[in-house]
């Protein structure tokens, strides 16, 4: 079993290297790739579902206990993000498509990343679990109302075909993973290692799926996205520490929230994408996938290292 444990945490660790090769193995053959769009919907359900089976009553304890810190990482979250998105795509001048994508990855809730990155960082991990718990739980009502509001001046938006579609790959899996984990917490237990194994797994090959199904494109735009994105996820990490540090919250608790600012479900915006615009618009959402993870593993090295003996 410990082989196997090592194996996976092999696997996960290399996350951003699998990605890259995988990318590149779509962009240079992507018509084996190409047939497979319909089942982005069906990987991020399976991410969802991990997701749900490692959540307990205790990731949402700190709404009660500590609801200014969870109500200062929602609103910072749902308002920073978006609009830094809305900006970059209008001072870099993208295309509809593009600007819209981005627009999207802006509008998700942070994902399981982050947790990961507080942690990792030495930050409050109990904060970042819970804020991006009730961001995914928000996310039906306020995606598609933020997105409608700063995307609809580029192209047509079907809000309450997003909120439908997040209710099922988002919401649905994730309660059916806390219903598992409810009714058989020893049989979870035993497989709780492989759930991140898992969505790595999963997230990888929606990404080399969105590659392959916009790799015709994809060389006249990546570098632009790739700016984009860049620029997206440096200002959301910013902008989302020293906002709360602004507000008075301690370096340990900021840590929290700038992963979960700047850190998003990217996957989430690339099954929207496929979805209600097209494969040109999941690009921002697939190559953000790659760039705050790494961005966000840097970042909590640098923190981990430099805070592993401050007495938080």
């Amino acid at each position: 079993m410990k082989f196997f444990e090592r194996v996976f945490n092999w696997i996960t660790k290399l996350f951003p290297l699998w990605v890259v090769i995988f990318a590149a193995v779509a962009f240079l053959f992507p018509d084996p790739f190409k047939p497979y769009g319909s089942w982005i919907p069906w990987l991020l359900g399976i991410i969802m579902l991990g997701m749900g089976l490692t959540l307990t009553l205790d990731d949402f304890k700190l709404v009660l206990t500590r609801p200014l810190d969870v109500l200062l990482g929602i609103l910072i979250r749902y308002f920073v993000m978006p609009g830094v998105a809305f900006s970059v795509a209008l001072l870099l001048r993208l295309s509809p498509e593009l600007a819209a994508g981005l627009i999207l990855v802006g509008c998700c809730p942070s994902g399981t990343a982050s947790n990961v990155m507080t942690f990792l960082s030495k930050g409050d991990t109990a904060l970042s679990v819970t804020v991006s718990s009730v961001n995914t739980f928000l996310a039906p009502l306020l995606t598609p109302v933020i997105f409608l509001f700063l995307a609809g001046r580029f192209i047509p938006i079907d809000p309450s075909g997003l909120f439908i579609d997040i209710l099922k790959i988002v919401l649905l899996p994730i309660a059916i993973g806390v219903i598992f984990r409810t009714l058989m917490p020893s049989f979870i237990k035993k497989i709780v290692t492989i759930i991140p194994v898992i969505s790595v797994i999963s997230i990888i090959a929606i990404i080399a799926i969105v590659v392959g199904l916009s790799a015709a494109k994809l060389a006249t735009v990546a570098l632009i996205v790739f700016v984009a994105v860049v620029i997206h996820n440096l200002i959301g990490l910013t902008l989302g520490y020293w906002t709360a540090r602004g507000a008075r919250m301690s370096h340990y608790k900021a840590k929290a929230i700038t992963f979960e600012v700047g850190m998003e479900n990217s996957a989430l915006a690339v099954a929207l994408a496929i979805a209600h615009l097209n494969p040109i618009a999941a690009l921002p959402g697939a190559i953000f996938s790659v760039w705050h993870n790494l961005s966000g593993s840097t970042l909590a090295g640098f923190w981990g290292a430099r805070d592993k003996n401050i007495d938080q």
